[in-house]
């Protein structure tokens, strides 16, 4: 997803309308941390409950991106380095547990998988909707875009998991699909850091020409 977030756009997130989009899918994304964990142990689903960090760490995003909106540059970098390492620490504790999950006996309740997996992707369509105008920008506001991203596809990969459970009466269709997410974390975790970094360099730049 990289090729569609310039890094020449720098929108630092200064804005009332991105600010009230942020509120509305901080609450949305809040609300279905809370539903999707509950409908995961309930339907023993690792992918549900995968998605439902997923949602966690786009509500801590969103809250962070909006602490540091107006602050320095500085700010804004160290906040996305931040959520990295967050995503990054997510998606290896997806990673793990699902290893763990390889050898417990039980299948997933394939309905509540598809239904619950419905429900958020109907929400992060609404959020992605409410982004989609400022996924460029810096490490800061790039970051609030991915973590969309990460769960907008996350449902959709719940959903056919839900199928391959279903249709093969297995848990393994769920465990790939965890898998993948975990995946997915990772590689989000690694753009986001990259970029920070990558400012963080230019800052440093900027100080030496001041200096010189």
């Amino acid at each position: 997803m990289s090729g569609c977030c310039g890094h020449d756009a720098k929108f630092d997130g200064v804005s009332n309308d991105y600010k009230r989009r942020l509120w509305a899918v901080i609450a949305l994304n809040a609300t279905m941390f809370v539903v999707e964990m509950t409908a995961g142990h309930l339907a023993m689903s690792q992918a549900l409950q995968a998605d439902a960090l997923d949602f966690a760490g786009d509500a801590l995003t969103y809250g962070i991106s909006l602490a540091v909106i107006g602050a320095s540059v500085r700010a804004r970098t160290n906040a996305a380095l931040f959520k990295g390492l967050s995503l990054l620490l997510m998606g290896l504790w997806v990673f793990g547990s699902t290893l763990y999950r390889v050898f417990y006996v039980g299948v997933p309740t394939a309905e509540i998988m598809g239904l619950v997996g419905f429900l958020a992707l109907l929400t992060n369509l609404v959020s992605v909707v409410l982004l989609a105008r400022y996924k460029d920008g810096d490490a800061n506001v790039r970051s609030v875009w991915l973590c969309s991203r990460n769960d907008a596809i996350g449902n959709v990969a719940v959903m056919f998991a839900a199928l391959g459970v279903w249709g093969t009466a297995s848990g393994w269709p769920d465990l790939i699909v965890a898998t993948i997410m975990a995946g997915l974390f990772l590689s989000s975790a690694f753009q986001i850091v990259r970029q920070a970094l990558a400012e963080k360099r230019e800052i440093m730049d900027h100080k030496h020409v001041d200096a010189g």
